[in-house]
């Protein structure tokens, strides 16, 4: 039985050393042990002159088994790196069936460092020993991509954007498949009112996850925000239209927002003057559990009150007046006018 996989990372071996014993053992053990069951061939992953194992993006149908020897033998290898991740999806009709995160997991001091570093950046008070730990791990290996991507999480969460970006900066500049530094210098792009900068990194962040992934979909709706402020109706349609059509499991985050997208998919609609299509996205958003979300049921009920007003429909003097009841100011400025 074929499934679909999907695997894409780097793995940093640092010194000649360290690269000539890991293709040396990868050469061997295809030859020796695997055959024909190994997805990739040697020349296709190792590059010599940046001694690393590099997989930007394999997207293919493979047998579990081929899936399992051959996760098994990149693991093996990322245990003589200094650096790096390859992730691993096995999905069967839209499901995963078996994923693996294959990192360097030995008593090296630049793998250590990162290790306590990455513990760390999930404590919170702890965000400068975080910080310290991480640094350490660069100064051992200053071409360790991850040790800087969280370090500019850390950065970004104690509010030094500048030194955040310039981490998210250098963490892209070598291992750019790692989607996470992306949203993150997009965030920050967002902070500076920088919209379109924001998009671009977004879209990367959306080319290098996949749609299984809770960040492909934060990366989705933030997108939208952005094309909000700047008033393209038409690609915010599309992200909020892929986002509400997606059916989350109870314990993703992307959840928590349906009701956010929703209503402001409703607006977007709204202008692009499809009033039939707002209306069943304001109906959808009012009908969503009340959520801290930045929105409140006064502004849902208004605006899905204009939209039957727009579309022709009746009820729409009753969204109002609950709107107004509930203390909205808009509708209680449209009320007078219906009066």
């Amino acid at each position: 039985m074929y499934l679909k996989t999907i695997i894409q990372g780097r793995l940093e071996f640092g010194t000649e050393k360290s690269y000539e014993k890991v293709t040396k053992m990868f050469l061997q053990r295809v030859e020796t042990y695997y055959k024909t069951d190994v997805i990739f061939k040697f020349e296709d992953v190792f590059k010599d002159e940046a001694l690393c194992l590099e997989i930007p993006r394999f997207v293919g149908q493979v047998t579990d088994k081929a899936f399992r020897t051959t996760t098994g033998l990149i693991g093996y290898c990322a245990q003589f790196a200094v650096a790096g991740s390859v992730r691993a999806w096995l999905i069967n009709e839209g499901e995963i069936v078996h994923f693996e995160t294959l990192e360097p997991d030995s008593d090296k001091g630049a793998v250590q460092s990162f290790v306590r570093g990455r513990k760390l950046v999930k404590v919170k008070g702890k965000e400068n020993e975080a910080i310290a730990a991480l640094s350490t791990a660069i100064e051992k290996y200053d071409r360790h991509a991850q040790a800087y991507e969280r370090r500019a999480k850390v950065n970004f969460l104690m509010r030094n954007y500048h030194d955040a970006l310039r981490d998210y900066n250098k963490c892209i500049g070598i291992d750019p498949s790692i989607p996470t530094a992306f949203y993150g210098k997009a965030k920050i792009h967002i902070l500076r009112e920088e919209n379109e900068l924001a998009i671009e990194n977004l879209e990367e962040s959306i080319k290098k996850s996949i749609a299984l992934q809770t960040l492909y979909w934060k990366s989705r709706r933030l997108k939208a925000k952005c094309h909000i402020v700047q008033k393209e109706w038409q690609k915010a349609a599309f992200d909020l239209k892929l986002f509400t059509n997606r059916n989350f499991e109870k314990d993703n985050p992307n959840r928590f927002w349906l009701r956010w997208a929703f209503y402001h998919y409703g607006n977007v609609l709204m202008e692009m003057e499809e009033y039939g299509d707002a209306l069943k996205a304001f109906d959808k958003a009012a009908n969503l559990p009340e959520v801290a979300d930045g929105l409140n049921e006064a502004e849902i009920l208004t605006n899905r009150g204009i939209a039957k007003q727009k579309a022709g429909k009746s009820g729409y003097a009753k969204d109002i007046k609950d709107a107004a009841s509930k203390g909205g100011k808009k509708a209680k400025n449209i009320l007078k006018t219906l009066k």
